[in-house]
């Protein structure tokens, strides 16, 4: 925009935009529901067997990671091994304490889990109901998004913002944000990526595992070269899902929790108008 000399510059203005849809706001809240129970429900199956391995079996003296509980000079101790490179990890992985307060040697400790006790069967049970639950609301998600256009209009990064990652991600680092009416550049590619890549990845390995879905789809475990790296797979991709809510939760404590939080109830979200862009 191009300003005459004596002309006083544009001032920046907040307004109140429609961002987020119903589809949009309905989907995302029953994946914070899904995705909780999913984690916890997957970290109680894998305590079950707390070990990692790569290909069709598992080689029990060699695993990629294992979270165990060891003899050490004082007593037990909590170890997690990731390619055969110890850490004490006592109090949290490998020996923590149990619901009942005694000292017990877990994968991960009962807070994390659902249900918080040993029960691999009750586990299963919550981890399948929602693990269908998810892959159906994502597919409601993604199809109700290609019809809408919502994926080209709101997700796919222009050339120009692009270009501009680089400062904007120098930007996130000064924790500068902008409250465009757009997603930002690195806001697009992380859900592209999520969506896409992260999500898909994890209920194909966790398909994989089932022996039923096996018998129908044997191609399956050839994709992964194995029931074990599926495992692997899905373990590494629900961790980057993991990562990604966490970082999720900080930039909305970081960028203004109330806006947010708005924009994902009512779809009404306080936009900067008459600014420089960011991105």
């Amino acid at each position: 925009m191009s300003i005459a000399i004596g002309e006083p510059a544009e001032k920046p203005t907040k307004i109140l935009v429609y961002r987020h849809s119903v589809l949009v706001r309905v989907t995302h809240w029953i994946n914070v529901v899904c995705i909780l129970v999913l984690v916890m429900s997957g970290l109680q199956i894998f305590n079950a067997h707390p070990a990692l391995y790569w290909g069709h079996k598992s080689h029990f003296d060699d695993p990629l990671l294992s979270m165990r509980a060891e003899n050490g000079p004082a007593g037990p101790v909590g170890v997690t091994r990731i390619f055969d490179r110890p850490f004490a990890t006592t109090g949290v992985l490998g020996l923590s304490t149990g619901p009942n307060g005694e000292l017990a040697a877990r994968g991960f400790p009962s807070w994390a889990t659902l249900p918080g006790y040993q029960d691999l069967a009750t586990g299963r049970r919550w981890h399948f109901f929602f693990a269908w639950l998810f892959v159906v609301n994502g597919l409601v998600y993604v199809v109700a998004s290609f019809l809408s256009r919502h994926v080209w209009r709101d997700l796919i990064p222009s050339r120009a913002q692009l270009r501009g990652i680089g400062k904007s991600i120098a930007d996130h680092a000064r924790f500068r944000f902008d409250h465009g009416r757009d997603y930002n550049v690195l806001q697009k590619l992380t859900y592209l990526g999520l969506i896409f890549v992260v999500l898909p990845l994890v209920v194909l390995a966790g398909l994989a595992m089932s022996p039923g879905v096996d018998a129908g789809f044997p191609f399956l475990v050839d994709l992964f070269d194995g029931r074990q790296t599926a495992r692997t797979l899905h373990f590494v991709a629900a961790t980057a899902i993991v990562l990604f809510v966490i970082v999720h939760v900080g930039m909305v404590l970081i960028s203004g929790v109330f806006n947010n939080m708005r924009s994902m109830i009512t779809g009404r979200y306080k936009a900067t108008v008459g600014e420089d862009r960011h991105d």
